[in-house]
């Protein structure tokens, strides 16, 4: 039987109304989870199997840094107090101008300085720094961006965690927003929170792998040795995380121990960040969900699975924007006699998507983004149209640096 034209658009828009309810189902499931308490089987430090507190690995943080003159010496200054006697903290100085290799020399740790102005990025900087290490290979190595602050005990938490589960662990990242922050960096901050904050968290409560977020990730020697480092990815973050699921070492998420950093006051530079991780995010979606679904099915790895349902879900903003162009689309079509069933799944995903959004903002995101600006929401995503157009036009390709803003007087 022929479908007439009203029938025919009904399946194509029913058919993107149930794309997009894909990614929203798991981001809602994921804040669900998020709102449980871990338990204290997930609580607890690291032990050993007599109860006794586990014990320190030998450790290496390593510290990739390229012109990071403005924001080293501070976190140095905090990573100095969480070194055993056998611990080393190395200073990748990559493609510097600046001071950042004296800096490093000066607050005690190993500076190693690397120049190569076509190989640029700091998988690369990763790369240079484990070679040095392979000489001496610690039990652990931990990464730390040098724009970072590490609350105490985080450091020792996620090594230890590493260590005992012989599997990468990343902590709880986040960020701050710069003084006097405008609404658009407010919800910026919220939109990291969900993603860095709520996701892993619920992951971890479904006894799933998570993404590594970039820096605060802990890695058994065997692990980061075996890890292909030197790339230009602009997520090489998330690519890691990939690599070592697909190879039987997923991620673990460990809440208890926190790195923070700064969202930048300028606008340029918040752009430009925005747009790195978010086109890259959307290039690892194209290029390696199929792919990992395949493997998924044909291992029968339900861990696999799981990564590249996480991995499909797209930045919170443009997910938002898909749902409201699906659902109007819906809504016009329901409207002028055509099938309604398209519009019934938008609005259920729509609930869906509220309910996940508004859990995640009350349990996570109120520090972030008080009451009083969720107007500013609206806005927020308003501003984003254009990154996600220039994704489709001209998807950013190189790595670029993120410029820093001077930490503030009484800290980093």
């Amino acid at each position: 039987m022929m479908l007439g034209p009203l029938e025919l658009l009904g399946v194509v828009v029913g058919a993107g109304a149930i794309a997009v309810a894909l990614p929203i189902a798991v981001f809602a499931v994921e804040c669900g989870a998020a709102l449980w308490p871990l338990g204290p089987d997930l609580e607890r430090s690291p032990a050993a199997d007599d109860g006794e507190p586990a014990r320190s690995p030998r450790l290496a943080i390593l510290v990739p840094a390229h012109n990071e003159a403005l924001t080293l010496g501070p976190t140095l200054a905090a990573l100095r107090p969480e070194l055993g006697p056998d611990d080393r903290l190395v200073v990748v100085a990559d493609n510097c101008e600046d001071a950042t290799a004296d800096i490093a020399i000066a607050a005690g740790a190993i500076a190693l300085e690397r120049t190569d102005p076509i190989r640029r990025g700091k998988g690369y900087a990763l790369d240079f720094g484990r070679r040095h290490l392979a000489q001496d290979p610690p039990a652990v190595v931990v990464v730390i961006d040098a724009d970072c602050e590490v609350t105490p005990g985080a450091i020792a938490r996620i090594a230890q965690l590493a260590a005992a589960r012989q599997r990468p662990v990343q902590a709880l990242y986040l960020m701050e927003v710069p003084p006097n922050p405008s609404p658009a960096r407010r919800v910026s901050a919220l939109a990291f929170a969900v993603k860095n904050w709520a996701r892993p968290r619920g992951l971890r409560r479904l006894g799933l792998p998570c993404l590594l977020t970039g820096t605060g990730m802990a890695f058994p020697w065997a692990a980061i040795a075996a890890l292909d480092l030197a790339s230009g990815n602009l997520v090489e973050d998330m690519q890691m995380g990939i690599d070592l699921t697909i190879a039987g070492a997923p991620p673990l998420f460990c809440p208890q121990a926190r790195v923070t950093s700064r969202l930048p006051s300028g606008d340029a530079a918040a752009t430009g960040q925005r747009t790195r991780w978010e086109h890259g995010h959307l290039q690892t979606i194209r290029q390696v969900v199929p792919p990992l679904l395949g493997r998924a099915i044909a291992s029968g790895r339900f861990d696999l699975l799981a990564l590249a349902l996480e991995i499909s879900v797209p930045p919170l903003s443009l997910l938002v924007g898909l749902w409201l162009a699906i659902a109007l689309l819906a809504g016009i079509l329901g409207g002028i006699g055509g099938p309604l069933w398209p519009a019934a799944i938008s609005a259920t995903s729509g609930l869906a998507l509220t309910l996940a959004v508004a859990s995640a903002w009350w349990k996570f995101g109120r520090p972030f983004l008080p009451p009083q600006q969720i107007l500013a929401i609206p806005l927020y995503l308003l501003g984003k149209i254009p990154l996600y157009l220039g994704f489709f036009k001209k998807p950013e390709t190189q790595w670029v640096r993120t410029e820093r803003d001077a930490p503030p007087p009484d800290g980093p």
